[in-house]
């Protein structure tokens, strides 16, 4: 099995340290997993999309806008 090296923080990894009894080799393959799968559903998803990456990043700032008057409007 392939080895991949992790960098993580001083401080995450003293956190990490606290918890001897978990194997973070092991969550870190099941994030990576997660992370793949959603990817390859998001792959079949826009595999026959004919937006350009520019038409998404208009649509996703488009988004991020209404998203951010809806946060500016809530009452507090």
């Amino acid at each position: 099995m392939p080895t991949i090296t992790v960098n993580v923080d001083d401080d995450l990894k003293e956190r990490m340290e606290k918890h001897p009894e978990i194997n973070w080799s092991e969550v870190t393959r099941q994030a990576i997993q997660k992370k793949i799968e959603s990817l390859e559903v998001m792959d079949e998803l826009t595999s026959n999309s004919e937006l350009t990456e520019s038409d998404v990043a208009d649509i996703a700032d488009k988004i991020n806008e209404s998203a951010r008057k809806r946060v500016e409007e809530e009452p507090e």
